[in-house]
């Protein structure tokens, strides 16, 4: 008994695909990396926080998603295991000469290589089924179909590329044994010497291996007379190799294609897909550097980073992203501190003073004379897709119990990222109600459109085009720019929000001027030295620190764009660049580039201030004479997309990494709760100087006040303790509902009730 299951433990352990696993955690560790990366971007254990796993679990492809979208990553992912087994089989089928013995080699031994693609395929397919049902309430019928769209891809072109391989292999191998095999070996000769130097290596170095699955799934045990034969292995390696990269120019070709056709839908593939193309890219181009540098192949990458860094410094690879609408052919402005302190200036700041409070006169008389309103600044934070749609659905809901009163007593919108997205779109809407009496501005249509997905396009586009195309130009306003993920966050951002937005800056001139609508400045944040750029359709250089303060040696706090990027056509700024400066998330909406000398690098506002309070307090100390004589007081709505005053959380069981990077994590993890400090200082402050009364509302989404989805949801899909919708630009039904629910609460019902009694004064 003993003898026999040792016997059977040894013929497990030095089976082929025991052994194949084995062999890729010994050397294979950049192949397994790609396959340990997939498997936590479906776990939920990378890129959660951003939404990343959504592209996987729930692929968008036309806008959709169903059974086309998940056939398409069935189709890719078939592609990735292939190119997995023929990077391991031109690396490692040395170590496994009786391989040259048998009837076709190379689908033995992907059929035995396989423990690792079907392991994560199944696990794919239960992350699917639980995502699906738990956060996008997907019927039995939909996530079986669904399903059976992924399988049918993944056989359908597990298929079609073995069956080439299996005619390929055959045919070739006669053709090369007899005719040009010698030809082949002598043209190539750094191929030839690879292989022979793996053969002679292999002598010495076999993995020893007891039995196969054969192409009936039956275990076949290795016998002596399986001999090692060099010629027979020589060929299958420079056979196999020949069709690697037959394989690699049709998926390079695949990506050329869709990269110039990427503005046709039908080649928008989902996000997902475009991932797996990379890293199907990436896995055949790391079999080839260990194919031909061996040994050296470490020390080639190294050296071909390095070659690539001098290029990108050198400026070789252009990957200046621009904003639209500016004229980037004229002469760059100097940025220097001279010209950030001229444009400073008193002149600047009395003209700018001067048009502003005629816009405050004009919304002045839209009351009686002998009623003094209260003036209210609305504060939005940042925060993807989420504080996008979490924004309007306040403005919605608020302004609707208001009986719009909040809109008409609002002055000034301040925030950042997707915030201001949100509520550029209601004010927006606003402006076609009193214009073109467009009366859908509380529709639920515009929650739907504005929660739209945003990621697909942007991923699609940094992989697609970024990555390998990047060649592409559009015309805007007369001038030609390139097309890269900011041009596709845009276009996205104009599909979901009707294309409503897409307008210059200028545009909205008069109606911030007659008051019509509220001011918007937006305020990103220029990372060359840390100072705002406040843009806005009006001059608002009374923003800035006053003159004064420079002189006693303060630092010009911010840059006003209208009037420093004049020369570049500033007013002609697509409003949506605008917003895009304002929500730039790094490595996902790219960093833009303005035409100054050097040049002005722009980042997201967040990063200075998260919730637009201390821009809104800036410009209530501007207006503090006018605002105490003509105003009832002022009122800061603050909309948040986060719980202003969270539990105090214990750190325990930290690891030795944790501990170690705790001083650093422990600042970014409190960044908003330095920024509300900071913010509540400046309140505090104000009320001391500012002869009025200072009321402040916080409207805050807190998925932990809401634990019963929302009612409307079947009993079986209820859930207890939802999460919190994740920083991304993409939000799964359960996330789009958890945040349209959650204005009913009663702590959020209650400030809008406190907000209606004060505005209603």
């Amino acid at each position: 008994m003993k003898d026999q299951f040792f016997r059977l433990w040894k013929n497990f352990f030095y089976s082929l695909p025991i052994s194949l696993l084995l062999n890729h955690f010994k050397r294979n560790q950049v192949l397994l990396l790609c396959w340990v990366l997939l498997f936590a971007i479906v776990s939920g254990g990378f890129g959660n926080y951003l939404g990343v796993p959504y592209l996987f679990l729930d692929p968008v492809y036309l806008n959709k998603v169903n059974f086309y979208s998940f056939f398409i990553i069935g189709v890719v992912l078939a592609g990735f295991s292939i190119a997995f087994h023929i990077t391991t089989y031109i690396v490692d089928a040395h170590r496994f000469s009786f391989l040259g013995t048998i009837s076709r080699p190379f689908t033995v031994f992907s059929l035995n290589n396989s423990l690792i693609p079907f392991a994560f395929l199944f696990c794919y397919v239960i992350f699917i089924i639980r995502y699906q049902i738990a956060n996008e309430y997907s019927s039995s019928e939909k996530l079986m179909v669904d399903i059976a769209g992924l399988l049918l891809g993944y056989i359908i072109m597990t298929l079609i590329l073995f069956a080439y391989f299996w005619f390929t292999n055959k045919d070739i191998f006669k053709y090369v044994v007899c005719k040009v095999d010698e030809k082949l070996k002598q043209n190539i000769k750094v191929t030839r010497a690879s292989a022979m130097k793996k053969l002679n290596i292999a002598r010495k170095k076999q993995i020893a291996v007891n039995n196969y699955l054969n192409l009936k799934f039956e275990p076949k045990p290795v016998t002596e007379d399986q001999f090692y034969d060099r010629n027979t292995i020589l060929q299958v390696f420079d056979q196999n190799h020949f069709n690697l990269v037959i394989i690699e120019i049709l998926i390079l070709a695949l990506l050329l294609i869709m990269g110039i056709f990427k503005d046709y839908e039908i080649f928008q593939l989902p996000a997902a897909a475009s991932v797996i193309l990379f890293l199907t890219i990436f896995v055949m181009f790391a079999g080839a550097f260990s194919y031909w540098f061996g040994n050296w192949s470490g020390t080639a990458a190294l050296a071909l980073i390095i070659v690539l860094n001098i290029l990108v410094k050198e400026n070789i690879f252009d990957s200046t992203y621009q904003a639209y609408g500016l004229n980037y052919e004229k002469d760059p402005v100097p940025y220097t501190l001279g010209a950030v302190s001229e444009y400073s200036n008193a002149t600047y700041r009395d003209i700018d003073y001067k048009n502003t409070l005629e816009i405050l006169n004009n919304w002045r008389a839209k009351f009686p004379a002998d009623q003094n309103p209260k003036l209210v600044f609305l504060c939005t934070s940042g925060g993807g897709q989420r504080a996008a749609l979490w924004t309007l659905n306040v403005l919605q809901n608020a302004d609707s119990l208001t009986g719009g009163r909040l809109m008409d007593q609002t002055v000034l919108i301040t925030g950042a990222s997707g915030g201001l997205i949100g509520a550029s779109y209601f004010r927006e809407l606003l402006l076609r109600k009193k214009t073109s009496n467009d009366n859908s501005l509380y529709g639920r249509q515009h929650l739907d459109r504005l929660a739209g997905d945003n990621l697909n396009a942007i991923i699609f586009s940094m992989l697609m085009n970024d990555l390998f195309v990047g060649f592409h130009e559009f015309e805007y306003n007369g001038l030609d720019y390139k097309k890269d993920r900011g041009y596709a966050f845009e276009q996205q951002l104009n599909k979901n929000t009707n294309f409503i937005l897409d307008k210059p800056l200028k545009a909205y001139l008069k109606p911030e001027k007659e008051a019509t609508i509220p001011m918007l400045v937006m305020a990103p944040t220029i990372i060359n030295d840390g100072r705002k750029l406040y843009i806005s359709p009006q001059n608002v250089s009374y923003l800035m620190n006053s003159q004064d303060s420079v002189y006693m040696g303060d630092k010009v706090n911010a840059i006003d764009f209208m009037r420093f990027f004049e020369a570049h056509g500033s007013e002609n700024l697509r409003f949506l660049s605008g917003l895009r400066m304002s929500a730039t998330f790094p490595y996902i909406t790219p960093n833009i580039t303005l035409p100054s000398d050097p040049p002005m690098e722009i980042m997201d506002a967040g990063i200075t201030d998260n919730f637009g309070i201390s821009d809104a307090v800036r410009f209530l100390y501007a207006f503090r004479s006018w605002t105490a004589a003509n105003t009832d007081g002022v009122v800061i709505v603050s909309i948040r997309d986060s719980e202003k005053d969270g539990p105090i959380e214990k750190q325990t069981n930290l690891s030795l990494f944790e501990r170690f990077t705790l001083p650093i994590s422990s600042i970014y993890q409190n960044f908003e709760s330095l920024q509300d400090i900071t913010n509540d200082n400046k309140i505090e402050f104000a009320r001391s100087w500012f002869e009025g009364e200072i009321s402040r509302i916080d409207i805050q989404y807190v998925p932990a006040d809401n634990n019963k989805l929302n009612l409307s949801t079947p009993d079986s899909l209820r859930m207890e303790n939802t999460k919190r919708a994740s920083l991304s630009w993409r939000l799964t039904s359960r996330e789009k509902q958890s945040l349209i629910d959650n204005i009913n609460t009663s702590k959020n019902q209650n400030a809008i009730k406190k907000l209606a009694k004060i505005i209603g004064n």
